[in-house]
């Protein structure tokens, strides 16, 4: 069960996200394996905001900035300026509740 963000990054040594993990940080999951498209997929159809945060990532990674600024909007996050790997840990650690 990943209940923090060490536990979450650990679970990229599996095949599949760990059960019970919300679309989000599946998106995220997908994302971090390299699999865009799955992480997409999961995400555009979430209409809540935390899924909105991570296609705005999503579409950042893509190199689309312009997507992705309308995505962060959706979410109500300031469009990110610094590096995706920082980006993507600050998303992890906020949808699990942790800091670290």
């Amino acid at each position: 069960m990943v209940v923090n963000a060490p536990d979450f990054i650990a679970s990229l040594d599996g095949a599949a996200p760990a059960p019970g993990l919300s679309a989000p940080l599946r998106g995220l999951w997908w994302a971090a394996k390299g699999n865009w498209d799955q992480a997409h997929k999961i995400v555009q159809d979430d209409e809540g905001r935390e899924a909105a945060w991570v296609h705005a990532y999503l579409h950042r990674v893509e190199g689309d900035l312009g997507n992705a600024g309308y995505w962060y909007r959706q979410a109500g996050q300031v469009a990110a300026k610094d590096s995706l790997e920082a980006e993507w840990q600050r998303i992890v650690a906020t949808l699990l509740g942790s800091k670290t």
